[in-house]
């Protein structure tokens, strides 16, 4: 029988995708997968949910906060994060004034983590793998480059995550909600792929699906959808109001077959895996 899943084999012949499902009275479980699920592929931009997270667990120990002065003047850990610091996308230089607009920036992310590696005494990958990766048996995980752009892993790794997205274990509950909410609301700027957005928003390191359009989630995602794609053709996305998390890995550089592909083949995914307990009228499950 075909699945939703099947059509990435179209995309890339090593490509490989799955379903991570939140049970009404179980944990999230992965539910469906097409391909090779421990094959390592390059995570791009993905690699940013892991350092979000490694800093939310850090913010949790109080090893750094997100009042925390880092970066241009005037701007914050949490600005970093959000990409509302005003740092130009790869370098030092300052575009605007913090939390003035949304502009994307791998150096914010870099500066972060050398923040974070800073106030721990550890470098940022060892701190990454000791209060993430080793908690939740994802060896298979590396970082051999920039906290924004430079892990690798498998699809049964980006699962993992998702899973742990559904329902925290390295985190709390409210800070997994704290930080998958809007970071400094109204702010435009260009959304990587897909153009200007007058509400570009971000939390604090994921992007927020909220209605952005275009955008490279489904139309039958909930606005409360948070994640984040790469150039090397993969995303994760979770749906908390759905319970349903998505994973792509391909390899393939990112360009108008992913744009014109992948809100179509979550909407068809949503379609087939979310439960009837869960519905995309009004984007509330039950309860």
């Amino acid at each position: 029988m075909t699945t939703p899943l099947a059509q990435v084999s179209e995309w890339a012949p090593l490509a490989a995708a799955g379903v991570v499902r939140r049970g009404m009275d179980q944990g999230p479980a992965v539910v469906a997968s097409h391909g090779d699920t421990r094959r390592t592929f390059p995570w791009a931009s993905v690699t940013k949910i892991l350092t979000a997270m490694s800093l939310w667990i850090a913010t949790e120990e109080g090893t750094v906060g997100w009042d925390d002065p880092v970066g241009p003047p005037g701007a914050t850990l949490a600005d970093l994060v959000s990409h509302a610091s005003g740092l130009a996308p790869d370098d030092d230089r300052r575009l605007a004034p913090p939390r003035t607009r949304r502009i994307y920036s791998n150096r914010g992310i870099e500066l972060a983590a050398a923040h974070l590696a800073e106030r721990s005494g550890m470098s940022f990958p060892e701190y990454m793998t000791t209060g993430l990766l080793d908690p939740l048996g994802l060896d298979g995980v590396r970082l051999d480059g920039s906290p924004a752009h430079g892990a690798s892993g498998s699809l049964a790794d980006l699962l993992a995550i998702g899973a742990e997205l559904l329902e925290p274990t390295v985190v709390s509950r409210s800070t997994l909600i704290e930080c998958t909410q809007v970071a400094t609301p109204g702010l435009s700027g260009v959304l990587p792929g897909f153009g200007p957005q007058q509400h570009n928003d971000w939390g604090l390191g994921v992007e927020i699906r909220d209605h952005k359009e275009p955008h490279w989630t489904g139309h039958r995602n909930s606005p409360s959808t948070f994640g984040h794609f790469g150039q090397s053709g993969c995303f994760l996305w979770v749906d908390p109001r759905l319970g349903l998390a998505l994973a792509l890995l391909t390899g393939r550089g990112f360009g108008p077959w992913a744009e014109q592909g992948w809100s179509e083949f979550s909407d068809d995914v949503i379609a087939e895996y979310r439960t009837p307990d869960y519905t995309t009228d009004g984007f509330e499950p039950p309860g």
